[in-house]
């Protein structure tokens, strides 16, 4: 197209913004207006996709980053022929595809988006992928939105993207001037965004963004450059083509007042269709293996920590797999993820101390088709929260792996320790939340996690724990495993990961007491066993739920919910973490929280002498 169409396709992508804003009654019509030009030359020219094979391996990666001015996007897809104007008038409406913010309900969308300061950190890990394991030719592009530059995260991309020289990553800055309030922090002041991307090594483009020629030179800079990521720093002006919303404040996320008017100043309705430049050569596929994996084996009695069995168990997934990939927080060799390093270095991915881009980055590789693991200290997986509840958003495939967890891990202290894991991993959608006690039933988790849809968190223990379980054992996702159990038990004590040695000690000090309880392993708190949670609690009587973890959000409240649905509900008591602890062994620790099993030896003991259970 001549600078001349591309404008006119501009301009037709601000009319089919205002007539979907309008016919949802809400949405951004100014936002997506200030970035016309810049998505127009982008389709019309740059952009390497197949519609009909969005799965190609060879395609490019379009992130809109800045997820409110979906209707520019939705718009752009009908100017390709991807969409119907029917459709593009179901925006925002009940069962649309055309939610207020893309999701990969449309097959187009990788990633969702929406929460700022989230695509690029996505498209570093997309570009990493494409740049380290697949050496092709597509490109990933990212539009961001002025505002979303304030956050940590997009600094945490920019960072990572120059240090790993991600010159198959161009970044387009929609520089507006207005927020969501008012004036963004650096206003319409390229040269500010320019001094801190180019202290991150990346290479800048200055262009107004509404010159097609500016913005197609811009492009091919950026296509040509090698060594660095780009970022197009383009100076735009929100509500771009309507007088009564240019660059005025007090518009933000509203439908114009008059959109008949607007279109008309416009220049009226346009008809144009793009033909989006097809992929180049895809780049060779995936060495992928049939085999099962050959798992590391561990004997009974051994005292083996678990976060050791996940890490060889990863390598041997690794082995067996080629699309396998493991990304690391800088403790790798706590978390044991530098076992994998050190067998295939080529998937396996530094992300240092920034947990935002770590899931990010484990986003954006699920997208271009590989298993990422993502590993770090529980408690530093809340940094990254945000990011986590997008990526079930966004129907990514992940597993993530939290080790140090619990009180147990002794004298670090509370801001290691990570007790609220299984809160957090619990209420995301859809997720998949694993708590192994020992290296075998570790082993089979990992490879059991991998094969799973959705969010999947593994958490792992610092200490050794006692082998109990032989290699052949096989521990089905929504599964538990009965330990102790006898005809007369009293109650039930229900454990996961540290605290099953702490409840299987406690049932022997019982016994020798004559007293006899059931020991049920809760490996599984996502989905839980709810059939022998209810067994157990029609013969026992009485459920003792022992777990490493604050008392809201995890183990006891997952026992809790298998009684939701009207069923009686038993005797429940609950020994967590209640008090805020400090440095200690993890002896002590565990005594001082009430889940060692001589204290829950005391506890049963006494719900016994109270009557309180049969």
């Amino acid at each position: 197209m001549r600078a001349e169409e591309l404008t006119e396709l501009a301009q037709q992508l601000r009319v089919d913004s205002v007539r979907a804003t309008d016919a949802a009654g809400s949405g951004h019509a100014t936002s997506s207006m200030s970035a016309a030009d810049l998505v127009a030359v982008l389709f019309a020219h740059h952009l390497r996709y197949d519609f009909d094979e969005p799965d190609h391996p060879g395609n490019d990666h379009l992130i809109l980053s800045k997820g409110h001015a979906s209707p520019v996007l939705y718009a752009a897809y009908l100017a390709a022929g991807a969409l119907t104007d029917e459709e593009l008038l179901t925006f925002r409406a009940k069962d649309s595809r055309l939610e207020g913010h893309p999701t990969p309900r449309l097959p187009w969308v990788d990633s969702a988006t929406g929460s700022l300061g989230q695509g690029l950190p996505v498209g570093v890990g997309m570009a990493l992928a494409g740049k380290r394991l697949e050496h092709g030719p597509s490109r990933v592009w990212v539009i961001s939105g002025d505002s979303e530059m304030a956050e940590g995260s997009v600094w945490e991309a920019a960072e990572h993207a120059g240090a790993e020289h991600l010159d198959n990553l161009t970044l387009i800055v929609d520089v507006n001037r207005l927020g969501q309030r008012g004036p963004t922090r650096h206003g319409r002041d390229l040269a500010a965004y320019r001094r801190r991307l180019r202290a991150f090594d990346w290479h800048t483009v200055e262009v107004d963004g509404h010159d097609p020629r500016a913005i197609e030179l811009a492009y091919d800079e950026a296509r040509s450059t090698v060594g660095k990521p780009t970022a197009i720093l383009a100076a735009t002006v929100k509500g771009r083509g309507v007088a009564a919303v240019a660059d005025k404040e007090g518009f933000h996320g509203k439908p114009l007042k008059d959109p008949d008017e607007a279109v008309e100043e416009l220049g009226g309705r346009r008809f144009l269709r793009i033909k989006v430049h097809p992929p180049e050569a895809a780049p060779a596929a995936r060495p992928l293996r049939a085999e099962r994996p050959e798992l590391p084996v561990f004997d009974k009695g051994d005292e083996v920590a678990t976060r050791d069995a996940f890490g060889k168990a990863l390598v041997a997934l690794g082995d067996a797999r080629g699309d396998i990939v493991a990304l690391d927080g800088e403790v790798g060799d706590s978390t044991r993820a530098e076992l994998f390093s050190e067998h295939h270095p080529e998937r396996y991915f530094e992300c240092y101390i920034a947990e935002q881009q770590l899931v990010a980055g484990a986003v954006g590789m699920q997208a271009r088709g590989y298993v990422p693991f993502a590993t770090t200290f529980a408690a530093f997986l809340t940094r990254a929260h945000d990011f986590i509840r997008m990526a079930a958003i966004s129907r990514a495939d992940i597993n993530l792996v939290g080790s140090h967890a619990g009180v147990a891990i002794g004298q670090d202290g509370p801001s290691q320790m990570g007790v609220e894991d299984f809160a957090m991993m619990r209420a995301i959608h859809g997720s998949t939340v694993l708590c192994p006690c020992d290296a075998n039933q570790t082993a089979k988790l990992v490879v059991a996690m991998a094969g799973l849809k959705g969010i999947r968190y593994l958490r792992t223990n610092r200490g050794a724990t006692e082998v109990i379980y032989g290699p052949d054992e096989e521990f089905p996702v929504g599964g538990s495993k009965t330990l102790r159990a006898g005809d007369d038990d009293r109650l039930t004590l229900v454990a996961a990961g540290t605290t099953v040695p702490e409840a299987l000690k406690a049932a022997d000090l019982l016994a020798a007491e004559g007293i006899g309880v059931r020991v049920l392993d809760l490996y599984s708190l996502k989905p839980v066993d709810a059939g022998t949670l209810r067994r157990a609690a029609e013969e026992t009587g009485c459920l003792v739920t022992v777990e490493d973890h604050h008392p809201e959000g995890g183990l006891g409240d997952a026992v809790a919910e298998a009684f939701a649905d009207g069923r009686p509900v038993p005797r429940l008591v609950r020994l967590a973490v209640r008090d805020m602890p400090g440095s200690a062994s993890p002896a002590e620790q565990l005594r001082a929280s009430g889940i060692d099993g001589e204290t829950v030896a005391a506890a049963a003991r006494l719900l016994v002498e109270e009557g309180v259970v049969r």
